[in-house]
């Protein structure tokens, strides 16, 4: 495109899916306009030295020329408001309406203003005539002092106070939203504060938002931890081995963000989503796995015994179950459309979290419940507490045994 001709500001912006705001997103407030918008300059200038911050905009910019009127002390002691000076203003230079006419189906309204020859120049401004509320003339610039400005193109308010949002892009190959806003929460703003008493700023767009949803995230993720533990509890009938059972979920937390980082993704909001979901996912292989070990249990192996033959009658369902999991959710995490690329990190949460957790728990999960039995047993609350020896004699037949 270039640059045309005219225009003091170029900016080209597209969305995929959902459109949160900018990346940075900074709402500042001020009583006085001039200091905001001071503020609002400076701060502009310094995002603009952050490497792979790019689309800079400070919230305000020059519209057109105007004339503004300051009446005199002149005006009101002729008894003149700034309501009658404005009317007769407009009335000679844009029009006051004399009559309507009906031609046909239109309406006509008819305008009368001075001629053409007396709207031309701001000299015709300072030497319009104005008519005073006893009968008299006098001239515009002897009630009003004129001087030039520029309009504004948007006011914005927030709270009944005039506020402009400072917004960026970022570059996501050299940095990221979160480490910006992280520097200006610990270095710029408070300088800006400080330097700019009675300035307020907050964070909008996109961060407000994602600390919207994260503050209701984390209170949906208890809940469904807090769910998860019941639903075991209840047909388990304890409260230890439901731990057990989710004692996966941390590892699969590992491997969502292990493989954000092997491909090369930033943790998102999507992504929390799909950690929110993989919690719910990655029980189902410990789960599988300690039900059938107490199945052993209930007929009489000692606790060793019993998950040593869970573990083997359960490793290929376990395994098939992750693979299959995964290799659903790989043309999804490969995808290279941009259509897709929101979803992607979700896609990256489940299938690395269940892949990483699967080797875990055929480790950690045998592991954590011959543990528990064991201290069930030290504290006198077992139920194999006499079958010690013979404890010992499975070990020694199992030790021969081919695993």
């Amino acid at each position: 495109m270039g640059s045309p001709t005219g225009v003091d500001k170029l900016n080209f912006a597209y969305e995929i899916g959902m459109s949160p705001g900018a990346p940075v997103d900074v709402k500042l407030s001020h009583r006085d306009i001039p200091t905001l918008e001071k503020a609002a300059t400076e701060l502009g200038q310094i995002l603009a030295e952050y490497q792979g911050v790019k689309d800079i905009d400070v919230g305000f910019q020059g519209g057109k020329t105007q004339l503004d009127f300051e009446l005199t002390p002149e005006a009101s002691n002729l008894g003149m408001k700034a309501t009658d000076v404005g009317r007769q203003v407009r009335s000679a230079f844009y029009g006051a309406e004399a009559i309507r006419q009906q031609r046909d189906r239109d309406e006509i309204r008819v305008m009368v203003r001075n001629p053409k020859s007396e709207r031309r120049s701001e000299y015709d401004v300072e030497e319009l005539v104005v008519r005073t509320p006893q009968g008299g003339e006098v001239k515009l610039r002897q009630l009003a002092r004129v001087k030039r400005s520029k309009s504004e193109t948007s006011i914005g308010r927030s709270e009944g106070r005039r506020v402009l949002h400072v917004t960026a892009e970022v570059e996501r190959e050299e940095t990221s939203s979160e480490e910006i806003v992280a520097r200006l929460k610990s270095e710029v703003l408070p300088k800006l504060k400080s330097k700019y008493p009675g300035l307020s700023a907050n964070f909008s767009g996109s961060q407000r938002d994602q600390q919207k949803s994260m503050q209701s995230l984390g209170l949906g993720y208890l809940l469904a931890l807090l769910a998860i533990f019941s639903l075991l509890a209840v047909p388990f009938r304890s409260y230890i081995q439901p731990l057990v059972v989710m004692s996966a979920i941390p590892f699969g937390l590992v491997g969502a963000f292990l493989g954000h980082l092997i491909m090369g993704f930033d943790i998102s909001m999507i992504s929390l989503m799909g950690i929110v979901a993989l919690s719910g996912v990655v029980v189902n292989d410990s789960l599988v796995l300690v039900h059938a070990a107490n199945s052993f249990r209930d007929s009489g192996m000692s606790p060793r015994e019993a998950v040593i033959r869970a573990g083997m009658r359960r490793f290929r369902p376990i395994l098939l179950t992750s693979l299959t999991t995964f290799l659903g959710l790989a043309p999804m995490i490969w995808e290279t459309s941009v259509q897709a690329r929101f979803l992607i990190p979700m896609a990256i949460s489940l299938g690395f979290g269940v892949l990483f957790a699967t080797f875990i728990i055929l480790v950690l999960v045998p592991s954590s419940y011959v543990i528990v039995e064991d201290l069930k047993w030290v504290v006198g609350q077992g139920e194999y507490g006499t079958r010690k020896e013979s404890d010992d004699a499975d070990d020694t037949e199992l030790e021969s045994q081919p695993i």
